[in-house]
């Protein structure tokens, strides 16, 4: 596409770095946006956007709807999307981040990815202590065990939660592990209040741990992350601070994967 080199209110900035802002703002708009909104998000004159987004409409980049005088991701964006998605590893993203998180902690960390209704783990970094947690890479866990499985669950719709119960047999893998439906959805509104999972002697008798959803660039939920050791690691007030931690890598590893951070995620059934 061409922009105006005469363009001159932003003369920091170059056409593509315009064309791109505009983009990102109707990507990460809720809904279709007009010329004025996009302005406003961008910072650009609104013969700049308009500029930008008749060109991007004419490449079915865009598309533009006559009744609302709005513009939302066309055709060209969801293949270019779709491919970007393709070449997702979602591993090799997030091992930098276990790391940190495992450095930070002094923990293992974990990485665990949605299959269905249960969830596999597919990467760990061990502690470097001499009593240490690990987990069995490959394995797979139903997704009402353990604080990996419930960040999980929680970050779903509430019809998928509710679908999960209905069809699950919520069998204990430990005596510690939730087997009622009713405490299980409590669970779940504890989970999505503090932003992060507990689990203690859920899946393994001796361990603890705290986890946290990962989400891709649809906010697809895709797996979770974990910190995780023994019992005798973990008290209140740890669990605590390794729940903000935990939450925090997930959130940077979301990113990271394309999804769009937000303060104050919503996870119920929405429009």
């Amino acid at each position: 596409m061409t922009i105006d080199p005469a363009d001159t209110a932003t003369p920091s900035r170059s056409g593509i770095s315009r064309a791109l802002s505009v983009i990102d703002a109707i990507a990460r708009g809720p809904h279709a946006q007009g010329v004025s909104v996009i302005a406003r998000e961008t910072g650009l004159p609104k013969a700049v956007v308009h500029r930008i987004l008749r060109e991007l409409v004419a490449e079915n980049f865009l598309a533009f709807d006559d009744a609302t005088k709005a513009y939302r991701m066309g055709p060209g964006a969801l293949g270019i999307g779709l491919a970007a998605m393709r070449e997702l590893d979602v591993p090799a993203i997030a091992h930098r981040h276990l790391v940190a998180l495992s450095e930070l902690t002094g923990q293992t960390t974990t990485l665990s990815l949605r299959q269905g209704w249960s969830r596999v783990y597919v990467d760990q970094v061990l502690s470097r202590q001499e009593i240490r947690m690990s987990v069995a890479l490959g394995t797979s866990h139903p997704l009402h065990a353990g604080s990996s499985s419930k960040a999980i669950l929680a970050a779903l719709p509430d019809t998928e939660v509710e679908d999960y119960i209905a069809h699950h047999r919520l069998d204990g893998v430990t005596d510690a592990t939730i087997t009622s439906a009713t405490t299980l959805r409590d669970e779940i509104g504890a989970i999505r209040k503090a932003g992060y999972a507990v689990s203690v002697g859920e899946r393994q008798v001796e361990a603890a741990s705290v986890a946290a959803c990962v989400h891709g660039p649809m906010g697809q939920v895709i797996g979770s992350v974990s910190i995780c050791g023994t019992k005798a690691m973990f008290d209140e007030t740890s669990s605590g601070r390794l729940g903000e931690q935990v939450a925090a890598a997930a959130a940077d590893i979301s990113a990271d994967l394309g999804a769009v951070r937000d303060p104050a995620p919503k996870r119920k059934d929405t429009p």
